[in-house]
């Protein structure tokens, strides 16, 4: 007799594996990546699972917690000299259209304040322009989370995980 010809019981037994093993993969392929909102009180309002989430009850990755737009991200120093601030700057000889004169070359920060001098005890001391600091701010894309932010939120099985801000394709031609 032909095992695949007809037996009622291996036939039940089979369709019972083969609808379980559909089961368990409609399960296994549930929405992994989901889109939320952080409320006033800082919880986590998913598209998913409509109950805010307390801030205790869910991660954000780690960038989304760099401080607020404008705080000191990172403070220039120069290699060898750790902690001192002390750095030179490059200068060249330029020609403008005023004739020779000396410069430096970088790009300005723009729309960012003048960094405040650093306590003369951080600043280090001595070289050409005096020892001084750079301070590299937080900018705005680079913020921590804040109330009304749309975020993307992934799943990790009943565990949700902030990934990062969800900001308009628009922001791309800024």
């Amino acid at each position: 007799m032909n095992p695949s010809s007809g037996n009622k019981g291996v036939n039940g037994l089979a369709q019972a594996f083969v609808g379980e093993i559909d089961r368990r993969r409609s399960k296994d392929s549930a929405l992994v990546l989901d889109f939320g909102e952080i409320q006033d009180d800082y919880s986590l309002k998913t598209n998913t699972f409509s109950i805010p989430i307390p801030v205790e009850d869910y991660h954000v990755c780690r960038q989304l917690t760099l401080g607020k737009t404008g705080d000191i991200l990172a403070k220039t120093q120069a290699i060898g000299k750790p902690g001192s601030g002390e750095h030179d700057h490059k200068t060249f000889d330029l020609n403008s259209i005023h004739g020779p004169v000396k410069g430096t070359i970088g790009t300005p920060a723009s729309g960012q304040p003048d960094p405040p001098d650093p306590p003369q005890n951080s600043a280090g001391g001595g070289g050409p322009e005096g020892a001084h600091q750079h301070h590299v701010l937080i900018p705005e894309k680079m913020r921590r989370l804040k109330p009304g932010d749309r975020v993307l939120v992934a799943w990790v099985q009943s565990e949700a995980v902030v990934v990062d801000i969800i900001c308009p394709a628009e922001d791309l031609k800024k």
